[in-house]
């Protein structure tokens, strides 16, 4: 039998009908009526014209109508596109052009920008959520579909999500997750980590982001009970977790940061929460142990959407003495080492190519072959990442292959020198970049934002690295910036500082 991810959604239907299913501020819907909205949306497409292989696009924030849309597209074979409602008017219209989506669910809250794009993009058919306007809205149009379900059409290997990367090199680029992949990411999360029938999962992470979207497949597979937040507010978020039972919920560092501001009398007591998955960039050791005083353990995640999400998980249970590796390859999966450029795999320990193995990685990047060629290899996703594999089988996540430094030889991993830099208490942000220089090849030159009204010079930055790290490693000139440059997903545009040195 084939793997179609809205027919997983059926199924969960059938086997516990009245379990919740997805919750928000002003709704509530088990299994059995998310699974009826599902339908009504797959016959309100069949009916447009909408067949198997055509894309359609949502911009939504967290919420039921975003998966809905999602799961009653997978049913008939049409391919769902998240877009990053951070993105600017001309960045969805070169998303909105290069996947030829036919139609765009949008939320009302964004009609200004997509007035703004209509003109300039194929899109012919648009859908509203909420709000007044000319285009239909989509609880009108789902309660004139039809329950039933409909005849399945695609699966497997065939493409079930577009997400576009958040192009930190360049133009976005759209990773293909096919209907195995969001089966197989599924089942490596719940074999993983305890992600079990009846839980109830908290979805705060953008569900634009492949951290944000792989877990509501698990949720489905597993049975588990999610409740959308459109908008990050740490306050809220503590409300939550402990009004609906929160088991478990998806992060990143800089939302554990906020909530580790909220008063003790504004954090109320959490008797079903079990931890915090956090992930995006590197959680620091001391929010781990900050955490862990409070009674609250936080499992960090490597991953990546061109692997449908997860590739790693550091829990408590593989030892505080490696919180700061990324843990070990989720079930189903493979984390090997090659030589970069090479296929040559390397002993534990030896830093190279992060190359990843398992059901889990993409099929390639839409309407892009060369790019897929760059990075897919015999099951292989190349993924650019710098990293080191212990004998416990443990990751670590260097640096980006293509921001290493090579200065006379010797190997530079900027986020070495950021994490070094980042202690100091006067800086607010840095990012470390390689300057072309005629003697050394490159040297590292220093970018810093520095904390408001706070004193500090070149040499400061200078002397700490000095104390910390090799002479080879230390930056050779600093520069003071008001902010870094990032895309719409707070990822630093490395390749903007180094066009700067250039």
């Amino acid at each position: 039998m084939s793997i179609n991810t809205g027919q997983l959604l059926a199924n969960r239907a059938l086997l516990t009908p009245n379990l919740e299913a997805c919750l928000g501020a002003q709704y509530r819907f088990t299994f059995k009526e998310t699974n009826a909205r599902v339908n009504r949306f797959a016959a309100f497409l069949a009916a447009q014209g909408i067949r198997r292989g055509d894309r359609i696009a949502v911009l939504a924030k967290n919420n039921e109508h975003a998966v809905c849309a999602l799961y009653g597209a997978a049913k008939i074979g049409v391919v769902t596109v998240f877009l990053n409602w951070r993105l600017s008017g001309p960045e969805l219209i070169y998303i909105l052009n290069d996947c030829m989506a036919a139609l765009l669910l949008y939320d009302d809250a964004f009609e200004t920008v997509v007035e703004q794009i209509r003109d300039h993009i194929p899109t012919q058919k648009f859908l509203r959520k909420g709000g007044k306007g000319a285009d239909p809205e989509f609880e009108t149009v789902l309660a004139q579909g039809s329950t039933d379900e409909p005849e399945i059409q695609g699966g497997d290997d065939d493409p079930c999500v577009i997400m576009y990367t958040s192009g930190t090199t360049g133009k976005p680029k759209g990773a293909m997750l096919s209907h195995n992949n969001t089966f197989w990411a599924s089942l490596g999360l719940t074999h993983t980590l305890r992600w079990a029938h009846k839980d109830r999962y908290l979805l705060t992470a953008p569900l634009f982001h492949i951290g944000g979207l792989a877990p509501f497949f698990a949720n489905v597979h597993a049975g588990v009970t999610t409740y959308y937040l459109p908008d990050f507010d740490p306050v809220r978020v503590y409300q939550l977790m402990a009004e609906e039972r929160i088991n478990f919920l998806m992060t990143v560092p800089l939302m554990l940061q906020a909530m580790a501001m909220v008063p003790e009398d504004k954090r109320p007591p959490l008797p079903h929460f079990r931890h915090f998955v956090c992930g995006a960039s590197p959680v620091p050791a001391s929010l781990i142990q900050l955490y862990d005083q409070w009674g609250m353990k936080i499992c960090q995640v490597y991953g990546a959407t061109e692997y449908a999400g997860a590739i790693t998980f550091w829990t408590h249970d593989i030892g505080m003495d490696k919180m700061t590796t990324a843990g070990r390859p989720v079930f189903h999966g493979a984390v090997k080492v090659f030589a970069p450029g090479t296929n040559q795999e390397l002993p534990p320990g030896a830093v190279g190519e992060l190359c990843l193995f398992g059901p889990q990685v993409f099929t390639g990047y839409w309407n892009n072959p060369q790019a897929t060629d760059k990075v897919l290899n015999d099951g292989c996703y190349r993924s650019d990442d710098l990293g080191t594999v212990d004998t416990d089988g443990c990751v670590t996540v260097v640096d980006r292959l293509k921001d290493m430094i090579i200065s006379g030889g010797e190997n530079i991993y900027p986020a070495e020198i950021e994490s070094v830099l980042k202690t100091h208490p006067a800086v607010a942000e840095v990012a470390v970049a390689g300057r072309p220089d005629k003697k050394w090849g490159e040297i590292p030159v220093a970018f810093v934002v520095p904390q408001a009204n706070a004193a500090i010079d070149a040499q400061d930055v200078i002397s700490l690295c000095r104390e910390q790290l090799a002479g080879f490693k230390c930056v050779k000139e600093v520069l003071f910036v008001e902010a870094l440059p990032k895309n719409a997903t707070g990822k630093i545009l490395k390749h903007q500082l180094r066009e700067q040195l250039a």
